[in-house]
């Protein structure tokens, strides 16, 4: 097999989400395979972990972890797409709602940033901002709470 294209199937492994490559060509047989850069740590981390050592009691863990606040109960407004979460319409304005603020149906309650384009989200029910659950210039996922309203 020519040198060159060796070297191009090479590439195209490296920069493609490929992990394995396998090639015959009449009676040559070309396999070109990744490493898994995930494979390697888990690797190591059993390795070094000891058999003869007793496992860590579980309940101290549970007993010193800090219970989670309760969220006040209302409406929750998700976030319909995945972005960057903005609560004022440029840096420096006033947020569109603070805690407290009374919201309409139809209000605009922030800004989620995808693919350079921003995209106004609104409330559906009326009532008045209990929390907001993001804070500003955070990543938000589809389907994220990012506001109760009350």
């Amino acid at each position: 097999m020519d040198l060159r294209k060796l070297k191009t199937l090479i590439e195209l492994v490296e920069n493609s989400g490929i992990a394995e490559l396998e090639l015959t060509e009449g009676e040559e047989h070309v396999r070109i395979s990744r490493a898994s850069s995930i494979a390697a740590p888990m690797q190591h981390v059993y390795a070094a972990a000891p058999q003869h050592a007793p496992a860590p009691a579980a309940a101290p863990a549970v007993a010193a972890a800090p219970a989670e606040p309760a969220q006040p109960e209302g409406h929750v407004v998700k976030s319909p797409m995945v972005g960057t979460f903005y609560r004022a319409p440029s840096p420096g304005a006033k947020s569109f709602v603070d805690i407290g603020s009374s919201v309409n149906a139809g209000d605009t309650l922030c800004i989620i940033e995808a693919m350079k384009l921003l995209n106004e989200i609104e409330t559906d029910k009326g009532g008045v901002i209990k929390a907001v659950l993001v804070e500003n210039g955070q990543p938000v996922e589809f389907g994220q709470p990012l506001f109760i309203v009350g």
